[in-house]
């Protein structure tokens, strides 16, 4: 009993260890932008229900190809009729009466101005204009995800700048006593310290709480628990002009041949085109024709001599072909309306495609000029950082001989601070303009 006991509890401890180990594991685990971008792909809701949406169009597609098919309909029908019954003028009877009709039967459109051809080709064109939907759709949401990632990363590295500057005021505080406990400055200089080291513990909770504000955005966005979520931190290298587009015709003209939103306008234009095409079919006439066998059998109380059941079955079975031809003559102007007002939606179609050009590439000029403009402040703000570094190195070499206050190095400090921010910003700024520009030229956002 003992030894029983023992082993369940081993067995126990082990298996809590595992749990342990698996979530220790998960909460450990760090998402690549590559992962990121999959899972948004994978999960968003937009993206299935747009996927869903070409389920329903590949059903259409089916349906409109049936509709070139017969249609085959079978029918049994079982009348009883009770009550008087006028069989000659002024005399009536109490007759009860009994008829069957069996039949079945085929109708086929022959000819309807060739709506069910152009209805086929509607059917197909509305499932290749989703599908290009569906591409815009994603590429929205990768952007939006390496925007997302890049701002976790971008607040990791304002964590370390202020982390470092912590570190830097808790050293400069600890010296700071040590030279008034020597008596070479006044006690006011570690309140000075000591406020410093106060305002950068401060920035340091600012910056813990970008990275979380951050990682919750993309957690969202992801539609992934927040709890324990956390991305892989990326090296981004020190951007230079060779990642910059020297002309930006190139990146407009695949564009324009290539973006997701013109290839759908473009889609729309041959959808309304369709769409004025079958509306004129309404001005052709429509042939259709029929076939059905059937047969029938009659009972009433007022006849003993009537055949049986079976026998008027086989005795009335009779063919039956049709063909039916219908000429529109007057539709109380609906065919034409029909047609003007398909008319209006084909041009205001081509407009629409006018106006997803120009929209497409005034985007372009302003991600061609961001990108430019956030080269030039990345050189600048690295040129202003080695400038305040110099500077705060002499200021401290001064503060450290006694020729400046404690003040003055502090302001220094903050110019240095500003300076270092100032670089990551522009980094990242510009690191996301390039993206951009690489998004419009469809290369991939994850390398």
């Amino acid at each position: 009993m003992i030894s029983l006991n023992i082993k369940f509890t081993k067995n126990s401890l082990l298996l809590l260890l595992l749990l342990v180990s698996v979530s220790f594991f998960a909460q450990e685990k760090k998402w690549t932008l590559q992962e990121c971008v999959n899972h948004a792909l994978e999960n968003n809701i937009t993206v299935r229900q747009t996927e869903n949406s070409l389920l329903i169009n590949e059903q259409d597609i089916i349906a409109a190809k049936g509709q070139f098919l017969p249609s085959v309909n079978g029918s049994l029908n079982q009348n009883l009729s009770l009550g008087n019954a006028e069989l000659f003028q002024g005399q009536f009877v109490d007759r009860t009466a009994n008829s069957t009709n069996i039949s079945i039967g085929a109708n086929q459109t022959i000819f309807n101005g060739f709506r069910l051809t152009n209805l086929y080709k509607q059917s197909k064109l509305n499932l290749e204009s989703n599908q290009f939907e569906l591409n815009r759709i994603k590429d929205d949401i990768s952007l939006n995800v390496v925007n997302a990632y890049l701002n976790v990363l971008f607040n990791k590295e304002q964590l370390e700048i202020a982390n470092a500057q912590y570190e830097f005021s808790t050293a400069q505080l600890k010296q700071v006593k040590g030279l008034v406990d020597a008596g070479v400055q006044p006690k006011a200089n570690i309140y000075d310290a000591d406020a410093a080291l106060s305002r950068d513990a401060q920035q340091v909770t600012i910056a813990e709480n970008n990275i979380n504000l951050s990682l919750l955005t993309l957690s969202q966005l992801l539609q992934v628990p927040y709890n324990g979520f956390e991305v892989e931190f990326i090296n981004i290298d020190t951007p230079s002009e060779a990642l910059l587009y020297n002309n930006i015709q190139p990146i407009l003209n695949y564009a324009l041949e290539n973006r997701n939103e013109i290839k759908v306008a473009e889609k729309n234009i041959e959808n309304a085109e369709l769409g004025t095409e079958i509306s004129k079919s309404g001005f052709y006439p429509t042939v259709t024709a029929g076939y059905s066998y059937g047969t029938s059998a009659f009972f009433t109380n007022l006849s003993d001599d009537e055949t049986s059941f079976f026998n008027q079955l086989n005795e009335q079975r009779a063919h039956n072909v049709r063909i039916n031809i219908s000429i529109p003559i007057f539709s109380r102007f609906q065919n034409k309306t029909a047609v003007a007002k398909s008319g209006i939606q084909e041009e205001n179609s081509k407009l629409r495609l006018d106006q997803a050009k120009l929209d497409l590439e005034s985007n372009i000029q302003r991600a061609y000029t961001d990108a430019q403009a956030a080269l030039k402040a990345f050189v600048a703000a690295k040129r202003s950082l080695t400038s305040q570094e110099l500077a705060f190195n002499n200021s401290k070499e001064r503060y450290d001989i006694g020729s400046m206050t404690a003040f003055d190095l502090e302001q220094s400090r903050v110019q240095l601070i500003n300076a270092e921010s100032s670089l990551i910003n522009a980094k990242y700024d510009f690191v996301f303009k390039t993206k951009v520009l690489d998004f419009y030229m469809g290369k991939s956002l994850t390398n």
